[in-house]
């Protein structure tokens, strides 16, 4: 397995895994609007033929005082799970964030009965649920809004901001962060 750079090409491969394994799913232009505003935080796991088996679609939050990024929507096909991927892209993307946008950290919508994702998000990548959003979904279910600290997860990695200051951050502005909900 090899995790990579989404291209523009692979925009449509992203679109029918997420058919594939997903209950939400977006037009071919949402697609083409995150690769073309930051194609450095998304990525593609594929496997040993080229196909592309995982992928997560991110961005940043334009509308915020705090550099923060999203997760849009992250899928491994069913064939391909257990097998680190979806920690994989997730990483690689968070760490994208931070070095070219000093994100300080990231957030995303998960369906509060979707538990093998909550135990992904929780145990294994430390997303913090910072609030429930009731009737998130299409279909009417509630959603978990999730965020993970960044400065954590650069520090713990060795990731370099491109910000030198970025691990400067003193106490009460980190407060103002988690508290910040700006979605």
């Amino acid at each position: 397995m090899y995790i990579r750079n989404a291209k523009p090409d692979d925009l449509m491969n992203m679109q029918h895994c997420n058919l594939l394994c997903l209950p939400e799913n977006y037009q071919m232009k949402y697609y083409f609007y995150h690769g073309l505003s930051w194609p450095q935080l998304s990525y593609v796991a594929e496997d040993d033929q080229g196909r592309i088996v995982g992928y997560v679609l991110a961005k940043m939050e334009e509308e915020s005082d705090i550099a923060h990024g999203h997760i849009t929507s992250l899928a491994v096909k069913r064939t391909n799970r257990r097998l680190g991927l979806a920690q994989k892209l997730m990483d690689q993307a968070s760490r994208a964030m931070v070095e070219c946008f000093n994100a300080r950290y990231v957030s995303l919508h998960v369906r509060k009965s979707n538990r093998a994702a909550l135990h992904l998000y929780q145990n294994t990548l430390k997303f913090e649920i910072s609030e429930v959003e009731p009737k998130y979904y299409a279909d009417g279910e509630d959603a978990f809004a999730m965020k993970r600290d960044l400065a954590e997860f650069a520090r713990q990695n060795n990731i370099k901001p491109s910000d030198p200051t970025f691990f400067d951050m003193k106490k009460s502005d980190k407060k103002s962060n988690n508290n910040h909900h700006g979605e």
